[in-house]
């Protein structure tokens, strides 16, 4: 028993570490070229699999923007900042996650997440900017690893008080005492991770702010955001610190530090992308409740004094207040001014399929596709209305043709289950939910799929071959728990529409 409980402690504890650490920022150490101590302890494609773990959790939870606009603009920039730092060693992947606080994060194997509230509050792009520098520089100089060796000596003595909790826990002891001895254990370390994690945090300003500054942003860029939650911190004390402040502690001497090294850098005039003001208004418009909220925020200005940004929202929010008509008459007009916006094309594409005109939808959908050829948020928007017009077996070429060259998101893979199903592939629909349950962690599912697949009585002898060649690979990196849930399961059909047990 006791040899159990101790497995489950250094589980918790090791994650408990992880998720400290992937806040944590950076100072002016410096790592050698070739190598580092840190490998010892987690190297990076140990990193890259803590990483997908963690990931799988977060999209389960249901937080992940499956907004495909959103996405690809946290990409970009994210890739583009990466490149200036990035020797690669890492690959990386941005996404936005529907939370309101302001705040954002590194988790190991370069996954960056940014909080939907973090989006909103940013003043310009090149704040926003500025935050996902500092956290790719997390990525880049290791500091998870490192933040574990550094702690790598103060851990025994953690695990072994934590150990002796246990021990009384099995002896029969109350539970306040084991969580008073653990809280103790794990208090004597936290100190010591503070410090490193501070040290990391002025790290991370060095390394973002070079990554900023060769990346074409304004270098001041992070300074003025850290400014901006310092001054909200300051002029609300009776209100709760943003979370960006407390995971990334900002003080004056920080922020002074941090314009200081944006003067070692040529200034940058640098003016808001339109996918920048694309994405944060489709966050804005998502925020509210109700469509009439959303609505009366973008009516409050005249519409003649708007931005084409703000009369986009505008547009956006009515297509979500259903008024079709409204929203068709920006779009369009936004479109004449200017086709280089792939938003716009998306946007009178969807509006017109909601008012049925069907035959005009598919004309606008095909010139963006000749103008933006896999486009992502293009591809997976027309592919959608192709569904809602009733021609899945168009929209299972178009989607297949586009994740065969772009590696698709768990929720882009349901999309193209449904639309082989629709079109009468029901081998090809199961095939993708079993990719789409590996891709959130279930290997159980994943084969069930699969083994539904085998059952199908017109199954071709080349589907067999690759479905049972799929099979054979996932079980070996089964648990054999796993593979007795998986011949448990066999007996339990699975339903193909929501992609769960």
């Amino acid at each position: 028993m006791i040899t159990s409980l101790f497995k489950r402690l250094l589980v918790v504890t090791t994650l408990a570490t992880l998720v400290f650490a992937a806040g944590a920022g950076a100072d002016d150490i410096q790592l050698p070229d070739m190598g580092s101590p840190a490998d010892a302890i987690l190297n990076n494609t140990q990193e890259s699999q803590i990483g997908r773990m963690i990931m799988r959790d977060i999209r389960r939870s249901g937080q992940v923007v499956e907004d495909p606009l959103v996405t690809e603009y946290l990409n970009d920039i994210g890739n583009r900042i990466a490149a200036q730092t990035n020797k690669g060693d890492h690959n990386f992947t941005f996404f936005a996650v529907q939370d309101e606080r302001i705040n954002a994060f590194a988790l190991p194997g370069g996954y960056i997440g940014v909080h939907t509230g973090l989006i909103e509050s940013s003043r310009n792009e090149d704040e926003l900017a500025g935050v996902v520098a500092h956290e790719v520089a997390h990525v880049t100089q290791r500091h998870i690893a490192r933040a574990i060796h550094a702690n790598s000596r103060q851990s025994l003595l953690t695990t072994a008080m934590m150990l002796g909790a246990i021990i009384v826990a099995a002896a029969g002891g109350s539970s306040d005492a084991v969580q008073g001895a653990m809280a103790v254990a794990q208090g004597t370390a936290v100190q010591q991770q503070i410090n490193f994690t501070r040290t990391n945090e002025y790290e991370a300003d060095r390394v973002g702010i070079a990554a900023l500054a060769d990346a074409g942003f304004d270098p001041y860029g992070m300074a003025s955001f850290f400014e901006v939650m310092s001054r909200q911190q300051t002029t609300s004390p009776e209100m709760r610190a943003p979370e960006f402040m407390r995971t990334h502690p900002v003080t004056t001497a920080r922020i002074a530090e941090a314009r200081s090294r944006a003067r070692d850098y040529p200034a940058v005039n640098s003016d808001d992308s339109i996918s920048y003001g694309i994405a944060r208004t489709r966050i804005i418009v998502a925020r509210f409740d109700t469509p009439k909220e959303a609505v009366a925020y973008f009516e409050a200005r005249d519409y003649d004094k708007q931005t084409d940004i703000e009369r986009y929202g505008r547009a956006v929010a009515y297509q979500r207040d259903e008024n079709y008509y409204a929203a068709l008459d920006i779009f369009e007009d936004l479109l004449d001014k200017d086709k280089s916006v792939i938003a716009y094309h998306i946007g009178l594409g969807q509006t017109l399929v909601a008012l049925d005109q069907t035959s005009d939808a598919i004309k606008v959908f095909e010139r963006a596709l000749e103008l933006f050829p896999r486009n992502v948020p293009l591809v997976v928007e027309y592919g959608e209305r192709l569904l809602e017009m009733r021609q899945p077996q168009k929209a299972h070429a178009l989607l297949l043709d586009l994740l065969n060259n772009v590696p698709p998101t768990p929720e882009q893979v349901r999309l193209i289950a449904r639309a082989a199903s629709l079109a009468g592939e029901e081998a090809e629909a199961y095939y993708y939910l079993s990719e789409y349950r590996l891709m959130i962690g279930d290997l159980t599912g994943g084969i069930s799929y699969l083994q539904q697949a085998l059952r199908l009585p017109d199954l071709q002898e080349i589907q067999r071959a690759r479905f049972e060649a799929r099979i054979d690979f996932i079980q070996e990196f089964m648990t054999e728990d796993q593979l007795r849930q998986l011949r448990s399961a066999r007996q339990v059909g699975l339903s193909w529409s929501d992609g769960r047990p």
